[in-house]
């Protein structure tokens, strides 16, 4: 029986959406056991929120700081924290477990700003710290294969990217209602720099970049607050250009009605183009120059390994968004004990993403907010 990874999670009380999502993803293929949980920042709902999901009154805690300090200290201690907090407290959480020896699998994006995400990648590095960023559209079978095709030069030398994630749930100022996803998701102190960029828009560039294998240099953008007294963008317009010369185009937006959660992309190169969309995810269509369309479909025949080692259920049986969010969970489970046990970490496991993206998804966010500041003018992610 493989060694089970025993984890706190600090977020995910009662009315949070993605600490759900979280636990049950770490329960699939019965790798992870929850053992503790700093819940709420209100001591009073912590508490209720870990007896409704079972976890131990005795490692039930009032503060983050508390647990890491605790959980340290004991024989039994945590191997690794879960982060599902609003974004602002997503570095000093995972300073302090980190400063403990405690392993971080943090959800996007990795904090609040870009000089965060920088310092906490010296933190990481300077003491070889184990640090993994669940942008789950990665742990999609049909999303790595895209990637493989790509890097064997199926679709040939890349030219074009064009991402876009298109919502409605913001479509009116649902920040004035009992909303609580809302109201920390278009409050600058608690989102960041970004609203639609920072919880949707890091989502589209980091699979631009992981499907395309090509990294971003410059962007120009026009962003937008199109709900009457909203303080963060809602809508974002970006043109992209990428570190091979390929040009691309990334939009976002949570007020464009009629979709609910409409991740798609497409990549054109000399040889080929291929398109994904996330409310599909079992279905690639891969567009050979001169030919006709073929539908590749998750666990198909024409699939390789790299794709098939993380599909679950044989084809035609639809697999989506907790299957990919279990995928990354049980590759960390994977890459954590080799980490614990000073082996290398083997590439298909170095498919989930780090503190780099993390950094990245920061650098992307200021540098389209910077642009858009600047009559659209283009703007580097490193400057």
């Amino acid at each position: 029986m493989l060694q089970k990874i025993k984890y706190g999670m600090v977020g995910g009380g009662e009315g949070a959406f993605i600490g759900d999502i979280h636990r049950i993803a770490s329960r699939i293929d019965n790798r992870f056991e929850l053992v503790a949980g700093a819940l709420s920042s209100n001591p009073e709902r912590a508490a209720r929120s870990a007896e409704n999901i079972g976890i131990d009154a005795a490692r039930s805690y009032a503060s983050f700081e508390q647990m890491a300090s605790a959980e340290k200290n004991r024989e039994d201690g945590i191997d690794a924290v879960v982060i599902v907090t609003p974004n602002h407290m997503h570095f000093p959480v995972a300073k302090a477990f980190l400063e403990q020896g405690i392993a971080v699998i943090c959800d996007k994006p990795a904090t609040l700003d870009l000089e965060q995400a920088q310092t906490l990648a010296k933190i990481i590095r300077d003491n070889n710290s184990f640090f993994r960023l669940t942008h789950n559209y990665t742990g999609y079978p049909l999303v790595r294969y895209a990637r493989e095709l790509v890097q064997e030069g199926v679709l040939g030398s890349i030219r074009l990217v064009q991402v876009e994630y298109a919502q409605d749930w913001l479509s009116s100022k649902e920040e004035d209602t009992d909303n609580k996803q809302a109201k920390w998701r278009t409050d600058p102190s608690k989102s960041g720099a970004g609203g639609s960029l920072g919880d949707i828009g890091t989502h589209a560039f980091n699979l631009a970049q992981f499907m395309s294998n090509l990294s971003v240099q410059e962007v120009c953008a026009d962003i937008d607050a199109f709900v009457d007294g909203r303080v963060l963008d809602d809508n974002a317009h970006v043109m992209l250009r990428f570190n091979n010369g390929a040009k691309g185009t990334l939009w976002c937006s949570q007020v464009a009605p009629g979709n609910a959660n409409a991740l798609k992309i497409r990549i054109y190169g000399d040889k080929a183009g291929l398109e994904w969309a996330q409310e599909d995810p079992n279905e690639l269509w891969l567009s050979p120059l001169g030919e006709p369309t073929q539908k590749i479909i998750r666990a198909g025949h024409t699939v390789t390994e790299v794709a098939n080692r993380i599909c679950r259920t044989p084809a035609g049986h639809p697999e989506g968004y907790l299957e990919g969010f279990a995928n990354l969970y049980r590759d960390i489970a994977d890459a954590l004990l080799l980490h614990k046990a000073g082996k290398p970490i083997p590439a298909h496991l170095q498919l989930v993403p780090g503190i780099d993206e993390g950094v990245a998804g920061l650098a992307f966010v200021e540098s389209v907010v910077a642009s858009s500041k600047a009559n659209s003018q283009w703007v580097a992610l490193n400057d």
